[in-house]
């Protein structure tokens, strides 16, 4: 299992190196379609939904056409997903999920759903700015989860919601934040770096804001991985898919980046 894992992952690693080496937008537009499609596909299954292969087949179509715009145009959409996540997915960790069936059920799939969107959307504003720049908002993310993994077998102790993810624990989230203000601080000093996401935030908004900032992206990513497993669980499934051989589904790989693509857009017009 480890083997195929890591053989997957090399796979997607390589894969995108050579769609940001290649600076093709149509190479990049093309890679969001496909992976904004297998996320809409597993979503509307996870939701019950019928039909689900074909609407996301529509949805990967119609991705690249309509997210070819200029990044400040899709602020407010950012903004709006900030405040989905802030009002309804988080508070839903503690009140949990509305039953998949009826009219409750249906608005809450079309709400992640515009989620999800405003996500692939902001991934591809954040790379207007620069193929740099958009993964160093990912290593943020993908941080914090090394961070937390390795913090959590060393030092949890305190689980911190038993019910939707039993592994996790309050000390896996506090090495995780560590690991993200260490790293990311000490990226802020190489030149190599400089338009980097963590120094050009730094450098606009100074450290006491530059900190807010950081605990807020590891805040958001923790809630979407958590989110996800909430819905995995209430469709009694142990991943979103099998698209990722050892590493389960797209929504498995990319749950914590959900909420963080359109905060980290939003925050980077701070930046401009």
């Amino acid at each position: 299992m480890l083997l195929q894992r890591v053989i997957t992952a090399v796979i997607l690693l390589l894969v995108l190196a050579a769609v940001f080496a290649s600076g093709s937008l149509i190479a990049f537009y093309l890679t969001l379609a496909v992976f904004f499609g297998a996320a809409c596909w597993e979503a509307l299954r996870l939701f019950g939904v019928r039909l689900a292969l074909p609407l996301a087949v529509i949805a990967a179509v119609l991705l690249p056409l309509m997210a070819d715009r200029s990044a400040m145009e899709w602020l407010p959409l950012s903004a709006l997903c900030v405040f989905i996540w802030a009002l309804r997915f988080a508070p839903a960790l503690k009140f949990g999920l509305p039953p998949t069936e009826g009219a409750r059920g249906a608005l809450f799939t079309v709400v992640y759903l515009l989620a999800l969107f405003g996500c692939f959307v902001a991934i591809a504003g954040l790379f207007q700015r620069s193929g740099l720049y958009l993964v160093s908002v990912m290593a943020l993310v993908w941080i914090a989860d090394i961070g937390a993994y390795f913090a959590g077998r060393a030092f949890g102790r305190r689980k911190l919601a038993p019910a939707i993810s039993p592994g996790k624990s309050w000390e896996g989230v506090a090495g995780g934040w560590l690991a993200v203000l260490i790293l990311a601080a000490a990226s802020t000093f190489s030149p190599y770096l400089s338009d980097s996401f963590a120094a050009q935030l730094r450098a606009h908004a100074g450290w006491p804001l530059w900190i807010l900032f950081m605990s807020l992206i590891v805040a958001a990513s923790v809630v979407g991985d958590l989110f996800e497993s909430m819905m995995k669980r209430r469709a009694g499934m142990k991943d979103s898919s099998a698209l990722l051989p050892g590493h389960g589904g797209v929504l498995d790989r990319i749950d914590a980046l959900i909420p963080v693509m359109p905060l980290a857009l939003l925050l980077s017009a701070w930046t401009l």
